[in-house]
């Protein structure tokens, strides 16, 4: 397979996932574009790790690496998207949190309708 490939796939869904934030009313929606971008960063990471690892086949490992144990190199493209996922994990929860508490204040999740000033709590209240 060509390394090519995944890095256009990657882009395809990093832009789709941009396309999804900058476009999308639904915060719902929005969060569900930033998983499909860290998503898409993750097959990036792997993929480079790949590539590289690959392209450094014949060299030895203490040439290009930092000193691991037996053999094996430091840090890959494998640990850093472990990382990435947990990122993933703890953004929905926190955002997911934030929406669900909005939804019971507003009964809506609509993008454009969130007020960012703190009068709209108070107008809230009064009215």
């Amino acid at each position: 397979m060509h390394v090519v490939i995944p890095y256009v796939v990657g882009a395809l869904l990093f832009g789709l996932g941009v396309y999804g934030v900058l476009r999308r009313r639904n915060a719902i929606l929005v969060l569900m574009a930033v998983e499909l971008m860290l998503n898409a960063v993750n097959l990036i990471l792997v993929t480079a790790d790949v590539s590289v690892r690959s392209a450094l086949s014949g060299v030895l490992v203490e040439s290009w690496a930092a000193p691991a144990a037996q053999g094996v190199a430091g840090p890959t493209g494998g640990v850093f998207a472990l990382f990435v996922i947990v990122l993933a994990a703890a953004e929905v929860g926190v955002g997911l949190a934030i929406v669900l508490q909005f939804y019971r204040m507003r009964q809506a999740v609509i993008t454009d309708e969130v007020r960012l000033d703190a009068d709209a709590d108070e107008e809230r209240v009064a009215g």
